[in-house]
C-alpha cells in the first residue's frame, strides 16, 4: 500500500512521537470539555444562571462537543489509503481550516461572554466617528479571521515549501503557475502556489486593516481600556 512503501524507513520513536503529538492534543481537547462542562452543568444546578446566559453556555458547550466531532472528521481524512496517490499521507486541508474556524470561533465566544460578564459597558454617545470605527473594527476581525483560515490552507497543502522568499516568489511578483488548475476557482484551495499567494496578500491587508484601524481610533475619544485594546491589536499584528 501506498502508505506503507512511503514509511518504511519510519522508525519506532519517530512514530511514537506522533502518536504522542496526537494523543496529547487529543487529551487536551477532551480536559477543555470538562473545563466547559463541569462547571457550567454545577453554575446551572445552583441556579446562578441568567435564561440568557443560559442559551449562552448551552451554545458554547455545544460548540465545544462540535468542535471535537470536527476534530476525529479531520484526522479521519489522513487516514484513507489513496491507491493512486504517492503523495505524503496528510488530512483533508478544507477539514482543517473548518476545525481551525470553529476553535477560533469558540475561542472569541468564549472571550467575548468572559470579558462581558467581568467588565461593565461602556455608556458612550453613538457618535458618527464611533459607528465608523465600530464597522471598520468588524471588517478588520473578518478579515483577520479569513486570513487565518487561509493558513490552514497553507499548512494542510504544505504550501509554505513551495516559495521561501519575500516580498517576491522567486524571482516574479506574480508565480507563472498561479492559476495552472481547472477550474479558475479549484486554484484558491487546492493550488500550494495559488494557496501561499493568497496567504501573504490577505496577510498584508490585514497588517494594512489594523494599522488604519489604530491610526483612525486617534481621532476618536475612546475610554482608556478600548484605547489599549487597539494599541495591544496592533502590537501583536506586527509581532505576528
Amino acid at each position: 500500500a501506498p502508505l506503507r512503501s512511503l514509511n518504511r524507513d519510519m522508525t519506532l520513536a519517530e512514530f511514537k512521537f506522533i502518536w504522542y503529538m496526537e494523543y496529547s492534543h487529543r487529551m487536551w481537547g477532551r480536559l477543555v470539555g470538562l473545563a466547559y462542562i463541569v462547571p457550567a452543568a454545577y453554575f446551572w444546578r445552583k441556579g446562578w444562571l441568567s435564561r440568557p446566559m443560559k442559551g449562552c453556555v448551552l451554545a458554547l458547550c455545544g460548540l465545544v462537543c462540535f468542535q471535537g466531532l470536527l476534530g476525529w472528521y479531520m484526522v479521519k481524512s489522513g487516514l484513507e489509503e489513496k491507491p493512486d496517490s504517492y503523495d505524503i499521507p496528510r488530512v483533508s486541508q478544507y477539514r482543517l481550516a473548518a476545525h481551525l474556524g470553529s476553535a477560533l470561533v469558540l475561542y472569541s465566544a468564549s472571550l467575548w461572554t468572559g470579558l462581558s460578564l467581568l467588565l461593565p459597558r461602556h455608556k458612550l454617545p453613538e457618535t458618527l466617528q464611533l459607528l465608523r470605527l465600530r464597522r471598520f473594527a468588524h471588517g478588520t476581525t473578518a478579515l483577520i479571521f479569513l486570513t487565518a483560515l487561509s493558513g490552514a490552507f497553507v499548512a494542510g497543502l504544505d504550501a509554505g515549501l513551495v516559495y521561501n522568499s519575500f516580498p517576491k516568489m522567486g524571482e516574479r511578483w506574480i508565480p507563472d503557475d498561479l492559476l495552472a488548475f481547472s477550474p479558475v476557482l479549484k486554484n484558491v484551495f487546492e493550488n500550494p502556489t495559488t494557496v501561499q499567494f493568497d496567504h501573504r496578500v490577505l496577510g498584508i491587508a490585514s497588517i494594512t486593516a489594523i494599522t488604519a484601524l489604530y491610526l483612525f481610533s486617534r481621532k476618536v475619544p475612546l475610554p482608556r481600556r478600548a484605547r489599549m485594546a487597539v494599541t495591544s491589536l496592533l502590537a501583536v499584528a506586527c509581532l505576528q
